[in-house]
């Protein structure tokens, strides 16, 4: 037996014995579990999985184990999440900042940075979101006008954040603030992160028309952050943000699967509401959902091919970038199917009348279109593949992005 075979049998067996029954069921709407200063479980078995996962080191399993993370090999990490699939194990826990800010700091941050921020992110004890966007500065986001002013041994920043996904849950932010206001709009930029709980930052919910929101605007109002939290050099974090955006591309595929409030298969739920008659419309809707399915099945084939591609050290940024156009495009196709297919009860979420999955692709299909915009609109997500993946020259308008 080869050490990776021995590898996965041992995942298997532990996984097998650690990951309880209810925890290999789909997600309830709701049923996530978010690291951060105070974690709340629905059940003592969410609370097991969460707390084995947490003391395996597997939060964070590629992490080094100098920094509370697994020490995997990327061959070990990919045969675990292999194994998790298999097992239909759920998440243990979500946390933007272990996709998005951890492999920055592991990149560009101190020692002393990692040790006091990677640790505590890799074990769940730190809920993190992103402050990017303004609400001048989305697309163009080197537009940003948060200030963070030079005052001795710290910093004091002042402006607002917009969409800031979970900003009244959260315990720390990172964000893009602007150091130097002389300079070229790209090159004054750095990566501050701060505690949520400092004196002025105050948090302001943002409600969506599906009913329910994680977006917050964030003001902050002469918040003191201290030097050591800049993150890479000073009034370089135009660099660090592009690295940034990276994983977070990469991540939105990945959240985009887990976070809805239910498993959707598409083609048994298209047996369930169209009959199976040869009127034309039915036809043709089949016909559309199974092309749907075709691409989603493509989708998953094409990302196990980049993690192959990554592992062995290839270059895998701009095809992030494409996979996430594609996949939330792919998710608004898919539930523009379903809601093809439900007719008359895809119509509300409130009605006593519609099962809880009927009310979830309604949700799910209003929510589709914030993935669309969320991390990188599809729009400009064309622009970036343009530019920097095919190496198409500007347009007129010269404008740089993200």
């Amino acid at each position: 037996m080869s050490e990776m075979d021995a590898f996965r049998a041992e995942t298997r067996a532990w996984l097998d014995a650690n990951c309880p029954p209810s925890m290999r069921t789909p997600t309830p709407d709701g049923g996530l579990v978010w690291g951060g200063r105070q974690v709340d479980f629905q059940s003592e078995e969410q609370r097991l999985w969460f707390e084995r996962m947490r003391d395996k080191g597997w939060f964070c399993p590629d992490w080094p184990e100098a920094y509370g993370g697994g020490g995997l090999s990327p061959e070990q990490n990919a045969i675990l999440e292999a194994e998790m699939r298999r097992l239909r194990c759920r998440p243990p826990q979500i946390n933007l900042g272990i996709w998005m800010l951890g492999p920055v700091l592991l990149e560009y941050g101190s020692e002393e940075q990692k040790q006091r921020f990677l640790t505590p992110m890799a074990r769940g004890e730190i809920r993190w979101c992103q402050g990017f966007s303004e609400p001048n500065a989305g697309s163009d986001l080197a537009s940003l006008k948060t200030t963070a002013r030079d005052a001795g041994d710290h910093y004091v920043i002042d402006g607002s954040k917009i969409w800031t996904s979970y900003g009244d849950k959260s315990d720390w932010m990172y964000a893009l603030v602007r150091t130097d206001t002389a300079a070229p709009k790209h090159l004054g930029i750095s990566l501050i992160v701060l505690d949520m709980r400092s004196p002025g930052v105050s948090v302001a919910p943002i409600d969506l028309i599906s009913g329910k929101s994680a977006f917050c605007q964030v003001f902050f109002d002469g918040v003191k952050v201290p030097k050591d939290q800049l993150i890479g050099p000073l009034n370089g974090g135009w660099t660090l943000a592009k690295r940034l955006l990276q994983h977070e591309r990469k991540a939105m595929s990945k959240f985009g699967e887990i976070s809805l409030p239910t498993h959707f298969h598409l083609l048994p739920l298209i047996e369930r509401y169209v009959p199976a008659s040869t009127r034309p419309a039915d036809v043709a809707l089949r016909a559309r959902a199974s092309a749907v399915a075709m691409d989603e099945h493509a989708y998953t084939l094409t990302v196990q091919r980049m993690g192959e591609e990554a592992r062995v050290g290839r270059d895998v940024s701009g095809l992030m970038a494409i996979m996430k156009l594609v996949h939330t495009e792919q998710e608004r196709d898919k539930f523009e199917v379903l809601l093809d297919a439900l007719g008359h009860r895809a119509l509300g979420w409130e009605c006593d009348e519609f099962t809880e999955q009927e009310k979830a692709i309604t949700k799910g299909w209003l929510g589709s279109f914030a993935l669309t915009i969320s991390g990188g609109a599809s729009e400009i997500q064309l622009n970036v593949i343009a530019k920097r993946v095919l190496g198409l020259p500007d347009g007129k308008q010269g404008d740089k992005q993200s």
